[in-house]
């Protein structure tokens, strides 16, 4: 009968408890304490809390989205009309060149003067937007910007350029085009056997 008392007293401690947490739960405990929700309530507001979250998702994904399309049409339409304003600086040449053929008994010396202003302004157009000459005439060679076509024997310290064949262009200290170039080389000394011959 001792072993029947403990289980006795457990289930009556058991079912203490339970009453405990139904009075909690019915909000008849003493001392005023918070009510404890039911297991029901709490899945309705852990799945509305659910719903929220995934309505939030949703909107910053469609904002993120939005944000990438807008970013790939911008990045478009920089590189459509990147060259635009380049562009309407070289009109201004080219309507100089038309009115220089449509002249009508134009001198050459005319000519030459429009060409020259003609020339200007394509210099203007090329000093706003950084694009540089590159005539390195004297210049020690430098294969970053140049492009040797020949070499030649020459007075010169070898690997300078002695000519230039056509002028290069930096954009922004960015090549172009190389400028095309004639390389001096060291003269060749002659042998012993070939001066005594």
């Amino acid at each position: 009968m001792q072993e029947q008392r403990p289980s006795l007293a457990a289930s009556q401690a058991a079912s203490a408890g339970d009453k405990r947490v139904e009075d909690n739960r019915s909000g008849n405990s003493e001392g005023g304490a918070e009510k404890i929700p039911s297991l029901p309530e709490m899945l309705k507001r852990a799945e509305l809390q659910a719903q929220e979250h995934y309505d939030a998702w949703l909107r910053a994904k469609a904002e993120c989205d939005n944000i990438r399309k807008r970013a790939q049409a911008d990045i478009a339409n920089a590189h459509k009309y990147a060259l635009e304003s380049f562009a309407a600086e070289l009109l201004a040449v080219r309507d100089s060149l038309e009115a220089a053929l449509t002249a009508d008994k134009a001198t050459v010396e005319a000519l030459r003067q429009g060409v020259e202003l003609t020339l200007k302004q394509l210099d203007s157009a090329f000093d706003r937007f950084a694009i540089k000459e590159v005539n390195p005439i004297g210049d020690k060679f430098d294969p970053h910007k140049h492009q040797a076509m020949t070499t030649v024997e020459s007075d010169k310290a070898p690997n300078t350029v002695v000519h230039v064949l056509q002028k290069g262009y930096l954009l922004n200290d960015r090549v172009l085009r190389p400028a095309l170039v004639t390389v001096a080389k060291g003269k060749e000394r002659s042998t012993p056997r070939e001066a005594s011959a």
